[in-house]
């Protein structure tokens, strides 16, 4: 019997959608953050694993997010303040202690902390009081206005190249000092940082060749005010934009097997049909697609 000439593409098409089904649900789970609550936990959890720079970047992106409750923000603020101690970062964690007492001015570590924790604490308290108990939040004054920043990730970027990126921050207030970049190749590991520029609103950052690794970039961008602490994130470490970085001159390889489910699959799909064959046995088939850049 001869084949229909269509049906020789039939292969090709179910890997496509296959394809594009799992670029959706990829989509879908990263631009959907983590519940705050999670964000602490794992906090907590790299403080106590000694990983304390990981932490804070944990950390930074919980106090950002919408809709935190009180208890969440006091645990972040205190966590963020032991992980500065602990790094010598005495300015922000001055700022972290200020942001929690400013709402619980009664505040106080347990007698079972460290005593380096709690000195620092009660210092940081005594001159917070003799200034005032300035921030302090009551509830009739007026949250500060919100900070926006856009953003657009470009899809992806060539192996070891620089990327540049621009961004725009409505700030009405001005609350925003500083800007800083965070990236990493693949999707694990520590985030390493590096300042972006900040003009007018303007935001221009760069991500350094040698992190624009296959098979992908991962980084976010963070706003801070003249405390050092995050007010401000377009992605955040448990969230993070990603570029995709092909691989060059190789093209990738995307398996897929039929009615059996997906074993890999590449972030960019422009290939050709390879191979098509079939197992009477099993009643699968299994398609392989050459992606090129």
């Amino acid at each position: 019997m001869l084949a229909r000439p269509w049906d020789r593409f039939a292969p090709l098409a179910l890997a496509g959608a296959l394809h594009a089904s799992l670029l959706t649900g990829a989509a879908t789970s990263w631009a959907q953050p983590r519940p705050s609550q999670d964000l602490v936990a794992r906090g907590r959890a790299l403080f106590d694993d000694q990983q304390y720079e990981e932490s804070i970047q944990t950390l930074s992106g919980a106090l950002v997010r919408p809709n935190n409750t009180k208890p969440q923000k006091l645990e972040i603020y205190r966590l963020l303040a032991l992980n500065y101690i602990t790094l010598n970062r005495k300015d922000e964690a001055e700022s972290a202690v200020r942001g929690l007492l400013a709402l619980q001015p009664d505040y106080a570590l347990p007698a079972s902390e460290s005593p380096r924790f709690r000195d620092f604490f009660a210092a940081v308290k005594q001159r917070w009081e003799a200034e005032g108990r300035p921030g302090l939040v009551k509830e009739t004054e007026a949250a500060p206005a919100a900070v926006v920043m856009k953003h657009s990730s470009p899809s992806q970027a060539a192996p070891r190249t620089q990327v540049n990126l621009t961004a725009h921050m409505d700030d009405p207030q001005h609350r925003v000092v500083g800007v800083k970049i965070y990236f990493r190749a693949g999707s694990h590991g520590k985030f390493d940082e590096t300042d972006a520029s900040l003009a007018d609103g303007d935001v221009k950052a760069t991500i350094p060749r040698d992190s624009v690794k296959p098979p992908l970039v991962e980084y976010y961008l963070q706003g801070f005010d003249k405390g050092g602490l995050p007010i401000v994130t377009r992605g955040d470490a448990a969230a993070p934009l990603r570029i995709a970085v092909p691989e060059g001159g190789k093209g990738w390889v995307l398996p897929v097997v039929i009615a059996g489910g997906v074993v890999a699959a590449g972030l960019v799909v422009v290939g050709i049909l390879v191979a098509s064959k079939s197992s009477p046995a099993t009643g699968t088939s299994t398609v392989t697609v050459n992606v090129g850049q």
